[in-house]
């Protein structure tokens, strides 16, 4: 077994790595063009405006060119021609699993999603391949005004909240899969918490590519209002292809005054998938955005996640964990923005290098003229499981000013040999002796996930590092 046949959104191991072969009612067609645009918004109905946006999208983003200073050698290995930028079964989600088209139903049953919103979960939503199939929230939050849609969904029947800020925190324009996604997106989640509403248990979104040679494209806009609260998780999986993936969403964190806001997305990819994601939150007055990942699988990982604390005393955390076994690249990092006085900020980012895997950390901190008081403290450190193994660090920091608390730490250590002969020379396998290394190396981020999650993940290190020892 692999580790991405494990899934990660639930408490049971279950396999991941399936499809079904199943005939779209909607297929764009292989190709991006104008032509795939129209088709897109015909599919939806969508108002004249949002068609624009996407066409307008587009063009952006066939100006742009791919970017520098990432990994280019495996970014030109993406052909935009060779995929499907819309399939779905059709366009409007239901509010029942025994609603959901059999196969659809069939994949997350076998993922264990049903399970997990009757256990833990106040709301699911089961996105496959570029629509959402399954939208459902707990009554007594609706009863309370909390909104959990389908993206397709807030802009259809929530406009008003929609529009105002969607497109706002992550302009068309930031970079090329921004533009990429913008012109194409479909699917995703829109919530919002209304003020002082408390979402005591968290809101789940899953998110699956089923087709080969298939892209998707969700768009994720959450709004915290004033003196509320909410966890959101997110889990994504794909089967494996002869042929690539690609995932390139955006997702969009408005976190009003006095709000907290925790998102934990664990991505346990196959190793066909290109996954490249724009994430950016606003943290108002004495708010608080704390972004929780994990990256696991892929061909290429590249995620920043971006704190903008805009006003005085808001908070910003970062805690994630990425793994990079061989022929896979794992790109990521996280920005904090400071632009209000009083504002801190911690990024704390683990990465495990094993084989010809490169895990790579980027971190910006910047904090702008004319402020008092800022925080932040950068932690990034690496471990590498033997001689092939690559990590870099790229830390880059820009204080103006001298009333401020700014440090920066990171450390690069190998797998110790004597720790693994320790251990085996008192009858762990070589494989187990490398997990609860690992693990030790990781523990303390591990806890910061929730225990759903935290027994999921260190079930995947486990099987990891049976990979590694062949």
């Amino acid at each position: 077994m692999r580790p991405q046949d494990i899934n990660i959104a639930g408490t049971e191991h279950t396999h991941s790595d399936f499809s079904y072969d199943l005939s779209y009612a909607l297929d764009a067609g292989k190709g991006l063009s104008h032509a795939t645009i129209d088709y897109i918004s015909d599919a939806k109905g969508e108002c004249p405006w949002i068609r624009q946006w996407r066409h307008e999208a587009l063009d952006i983003f066939l100006r742009k060119p791919m970017p520098q200073g990432w990994p280019p050698e495996v970014l030109q290995q993406l052909r935009f021609e060779d995929f499907h930028y819309y399939l779905a079964q059709g366009t409007e989600s239901k509010k029942s699993w025994e609603d959901v088209a059999p196969e659809v139903k069939k994949t997350f049953e076998r993922l264990g999603i049903p399970e997990q919103e009757r256990k833990f979960l106040a709301g699911v939503e089961a996105q496959f391949d570029s629509e959402a199939a399954y939208s459902r929230i707990q009554s007594t939050l609706q009863r309370q005004g909390v909104i959990f849609v389908s993206s397709s969904e807030g802009l259809a029947h929530y406009p008003e909240i929609f529009r105002k800020y969607f497109g706002q925190i992550v302009p068309v324009g930031d970079n090329k899969f921004s533009a990429l996604n913008s012109a194409v997106f479909s699917g995703g989640s829109f919530i919002y918490v209304p003020p002082y509403v408390k979402v005591t248990q968290p809101l789940q979104a899953y998110f699956r590519i089923n087709a080969e040679n298939s892209g998707q494209f969700e768009r994720t806009l959450i709004i915290v209002d004033e003196g509320a609260e909410m966890t959101y998780m997110e889990g994504c999986t794909a089967p494996s292809f002869s042929k690539a993936m690609l995932h390139s969403a955006v997702v969009e964190l408005v976190v009003l005054p006095h709000a907290k806001v925790q998102y934990i997305s664990v991505q346990n990819w196959s190793r066909d998938v290109f996954n490249l994601v724009t994430k950016r939150g606003v943290a108002y007055e004495n708010s608080e955005i704390r972004w929780i990942d994990c990256n696991i699988g892929s061909k290429l990982t590249m995620k920043y996640p971006c704190i903008i604390l805009k006003e005085k005393h808001a908070k910003g955390e970062m805690v994630s964990i990425s793994v990079a076994h061989d022929g896979q690249w794992q790109d990521t990092g996280a920005k904090m923005i400071h632009l209000s006085s009083g504002t801190s900020s911690r990024i704390v980012s683990k990465s495990i290098s094993i084989g010809t895997g490169i895990a790579s950390t980027r971190s910006f901190v910047d904090v702008h003229p004319s402020l008092e008081d800022c925080k932040n403290h950068t932690q990034c450190d690496a471990l590498l499981l033997d001689a092939q193994s690559h990590s870099c660090t790229s830390p880059a920091i820009r204080v103006w000013g001298n009333l401020h608390s700014v440090q920066h730490e990171a450390s690069v250590s190998k797998i110790s040999e004597e720790q693994l002969f320790y251990l085996q020379q008192r009858g762990i396998p070589k494989a187990q002796a490398l997990s609860l290394s690992v693990n030790g190396f990781i523990n303390d981020l591990i806890q910061e996930f929730p225990m759903e999650y935290s027994v999921e993940l260190k079930r995947l290190i486990e099987l990891e590092m049976e990979g590694a020892v062949g």
